[in-house]
């Protein structure tokens, strides 16, 4: 009897220690504290890239005028949505816009083509006054791995942080390791992998705590689903549930 009720009690410690180390692994930004205020200092604006899709809409008091620069690359124009209005970036980082020609657009945020196809517009006697609105169309983010639903995701703002990117996916299983997020970023023909800790704050100054288009997240499994993983990958996960089952009934027999 007094056996089996150190056994109960060192079950029951283990189910604690258990769950205090569960807690420590599962829980985000785990030291920070309330009315905890940062400055944001590693937000960047997004740069246009070779193969990004713009959307580019030009508006103006006299809608006829500005219909001439609302044709896609298909040369039809669009008059309803701005949204048709779409550009395909090159490999060499430019656009063919309408009757202004190939203009340079790789390395320039939303704002900056904006506000250079205004004055272009206005400096060459085109069309004042105008107003120029510049959309992504293919601003999409992955997230594979250890999400409860991963997939590729089409974000409306260019403003997409990480946790915005797990939250979309369904966030984390029990089984993903919070400690070491990979971010994957494609950028002037270098690839680059940066991983990120999910239950330090320290997360929201990383470098890619803000996602730019085409990035892929990762979450990789921790040592619990890799440890099943191979005990599936050899079908024993029976044999040791017996065998632990057999053992503990031994026991109690034993020491009744």
């Amino acid at each position: 009897m007094r056996f089996r009720n150190i056994i109960s009690m060192m079950i029951a410690a283990a189910a604690l220690i258990s769950s205090c180390r569960s807690a420590k692994e599962v829980v985000y930004l785990q030291d920070s504290y309330d009315n905890d205020i940062q400055s944001i200092t590693n937000y960047q604006d997004i740069r246009i890239k070779p193969g990004d899709m713009l959307s580019i809409y030009v508006s103006h008091k006299t809608p006829e005028l500005a219909a001439l620069f609302n044709m896609g690359q298909s040369g039809a124009v669009q008059e309803s949505t701005q949204k048709n209005a779409s550009y395909t970036v090159d490999f060499n980082g430019d656009i063919d816009f309408p009757v202004v020609g190939r203009i340079k657009v790789a390395g320039l945020t939303r704002a900056d083509l904006s506000s250079m196809l205004k004055k272009r517009l206005a400096d060459d006697g085109l069309l004042k006054d105008a107003v120029v609105t510049v959309t992504y169309q293919n601003f999409n983010v992955s997230v594979l791995g250890e999400v409860n639903h991963p997939g590729k995701f089409t974000v409306q703002s260019d403003r997409v942080s990480l946790l915005d990117a797990i939250a979309l996916a369904g966030d984390l299983t029990i089984y993903g390791r919070r400690d070491s997020v990979m971010v994957i970023r494609e950028a002037d023909g270098h690839r680059q992998i940066l991983y990120n800790n999910l239950l330090s704050k320290d997360v929201l100054n990383s470098p890619s705590f803000y996602l730019q288009q085409n990035d892929m997240v990762y979450v990789k499994p921790n040592r619990i689903k890799a440890q099943q993983s191979g005990i599936n990958q050899n079908n024993n996960v029976g044999v040791w549930m017996s065998a632990t089952s057999l053992l503990l009934t031994v026991l109690t027999l034993l020491f009744k």
